[in-house]
């Protein structure tokens, strides 16, 4: 009798869990594609998105209160196509915007970021929406000579480059060692870095860098017009809007408004309404996220 009253209590407590866990799973949105449908269901009940961005142009910025940038616009393109109206705008330093997602503050990221083997084992990224190469800032009359990388590296310049940026990665692959790397907060302070004489350059993606520097009105630097681009993977860059791994059925969706701006030409005039090429700065049509997260295109 006492063993058939254990299997019992052992049976009904296992059938008990079993429906606990089910219902936590199902509660709590679970992951992958359940995660996925509860915060595209979440989006479109509420008609808004909380974007997530760098304060960094041409790619998303806010001015006056308003965000801006090519990124945010196509972004926020794709989301009315989707049927979504209203944009919520968090502003997060550029190394912040993948632990953000992540810990849940913003349901997309966008600010030109590049997709990377790396970032992807944190994100996944929507289709890429524009391209881009390098770009190179010195001090006035470019006392050291610096047209490359490699020029860096060599010349043992010194390089201040923004958190989190892929340009850190890119440099060291030109041979640049860790001692001439410094780090700053945003474009601005890597500007002051070079200005006050602590860094002999700065690098970031060339439309980044060359805006930032017309805009700021500071005529003690100047772009490098002949840079040399490194020829390693990566480069060129392919920027796309990026969402937690567990949102795959908003990524989806996403994807599918994508693909029909980029058919009908609104992405391109978006890329040209913010300075960009349309031509030059499109994403060939062969060029997947999957590729270039594996590494094979690049």
């Amino acid at each position: 009798m006492k063993k058939l009253l254990a299997v019992a209590v052992v049976c009904f407590s296992l059938v008990l869990l079993a429906a606990c866990g089910s219902g936590s799973e199902e509660g709590s949105g679970g992951s992958g594609s359940d995660g996925g449908d509860s915060v595209l269901s979440k989006i479109k009940d509420s008609g808004t998105v909380t974007i997530g961005f760098a304060n960094e142009k041409p790619y998303g910025y806010q001015e006056n209160g308003e965000l801006k940038g090519a990124s945010v616009d196509i972004a926020q393109a794709v989301f009315k196509e989707m049927g979504v109206e209203k944009f919520e705008s968090k502003l997060a330093d550029f190394s912040q915007l993948i632990p953000g997602l992540n810990a849940g503050k913003f349901d997309v990221i966008t600010a030109g970021m590049a997709i990377n083997p790396d970032r992807c084992e944190n994100a996944d990224f929507a289709e890429p929406s524009m391209m881009y190469g390098e770009g190179l800032i010195v001090p006035k009359g470019n006392p050291m000579d610096l047209h490359s990388y490699e020029d860096i590296a060599e010349k043992g310049a010194t390089v201040s480059i923004m958190q989190g940026a892929t340009e850190i990665e890119y440099v060291k692959q030109m041979g640049v060692k860790e001692s001439q790397i410094q780090t700053a907060a945003d474009i601005p302070a890597t500007f002051s870095a070079v200005s006050s004489g602590r860094a002999d350059a700065t690098t970031g993606t060339e439309m980044t860098v060359k805006m930032a520097l017309k805009s700021s009105g500071n005529d003690k630097l100047e772009f490098v017009s002949d840079f040399e681009q490194p020829d390693i993977e990566g480069i060129p860059s392919y920027g796309a809007a990026a969402f937690h791994k567990d949102a795959d059925e908003l990524r989806k969706a996403y994807n599918e408004a994508l693909a029909k701006l980029k058919k009908d030409g609104t992405v391109k005039e978006i890329l040209k309404k913010n300075g960009f090429s349309a031509e030059n700065n499109s994403v060939p049509e062969d060029i997947t996220a999957e590729g270039v997260c594996s590494g094979e295109q690049y």
